[in-house]
């Protein structure tokens, strides 16, 4: 059986000083109580440690041979403590994060960057994933958090809110529209809206364009052939308007810009994890809503 590791640091003390009454007032313990743990430690080993006499304390072979083992031994110790501990708090393992493309620009690198910053033992994955696939994804395992625009559905997962955007319309820079600081939707309306297909995000779909339900005539709804079209020609030659989440003013291509749209609701985005929670899970959030606070992510 191994010493308790509170005699075998007091030993190493005692080891030092040679001497039981510096050793004690070293440690801060009365010298009794040091003579007795020795007493211990030495039963526990079944050898002799040190010699005894009214004048001088001598290391034994084994006491010598413990001395110098023993240090290498209770640091690896340490470590295996510190480790468990770290573990315990979230900051080591690996975590795995989906993000929609339209948190890429912004929300998802600030977060990964947080979560790195000062947590050396933390490996991340980001991943982008198609959004309606974040949750289910959270749910079965396969990703342990996820970071989505609008509050998507699924089961099994709880979701934070994590930021609130202002909603707005890209479009291109010489567009008519583009010298009012803020548009009206019913002007903004009179334009072909280009909006992302239902079928990759059916929340943002219906969030976007539910803002020109109540607007006549409807507007003319363009969707473009894939759900993110990188040229943008359409967008960038005046000919549609694209509804879009304030973090879009952040990442314009060329002759693009953003305005809002005057009394548009809020665009929010969501931290997606697990309801059986992991320390990690419970790190991510807690960065996750430190972050949100900084930035100013959630206003009043």
């Amino acid at each position: 059986m191994a010493p308790d590791t509170v005699s075998l640091r007091y030993f190493l003390v005692l080891a030092q000083e040679l001497n039981f009454t510096r050793a004690a007032a070293r440690i801060g313990i009365a010298q009794p109580a040091l003579s007795a743990r020795m007493r211990r430690l030495e039963a526990e080993l079944g050898t002799p440690l040190l010699v005894r006499n009214t004048r001088s304390v001598v290391l034994t072979t084994a006491g010598t041979a413990l001395a110098e083992s023993a240090p290498p031994a209770l640091a690896a110790l340490d470590r295996a403590w510190d480790t468990a501990r770290s573990a315990a708090a979230g900051e080591l393992g690996t975590l795995r994060i989906g993000y929609s493309l339209s948190t890429g620009a912004e929300t998802a690198p600030a977060l990964v960057d947080r979560l790195i910053r000062g947590n050396s033992g933390l490996e991340i994955g980001a991943v982008p994933m198609a959004t309606p696939e974040i949750s289910p994804a959270v749910a079965d395992g396969r990703i342990d958090a996820g970071i989505t625009r609008g509050e998507q559905p699924g089961r099994g997962v709880r979701r934070i809110l994590l930021q609130r955007q202002r909603i707005g319309v890209q479009l291109a820079q010489h567009h008519p529209l583009a010298v009012d600081p803020e548009i009206e939707i019913a002007d903004a309306a009179a334009y072909p809206l280009r909006l992302p297909d239902r079928a990759a995000n059916p929340v943002i779909h219906d969030q976007l364009s539910a803002l020109f339900r109540d607007v006549r005539p409807h507007p003319r709804f363009h969707t473009p052939a894939v759900s993110f079209d990188m040229s943008q020609r359409d967008l960038r030659d005046g000919a549609t308007l694209a509804p879009a989440g304030e973090a879009a003013a952040t990442s314009q291509p060329a002759g693009v810009t953003w305005r809002p749209l005057r009394g548009a609701p809020s665009m929010t985005i969501h931290l997606v994890l697990p309801r059986e929670q992991s320390p990690l899970h419970h790190r991510i959030r807690a960065v996750a809503k430190t972050l949100a606070h900084e930035l100013n992510w959630l206003p009043d």
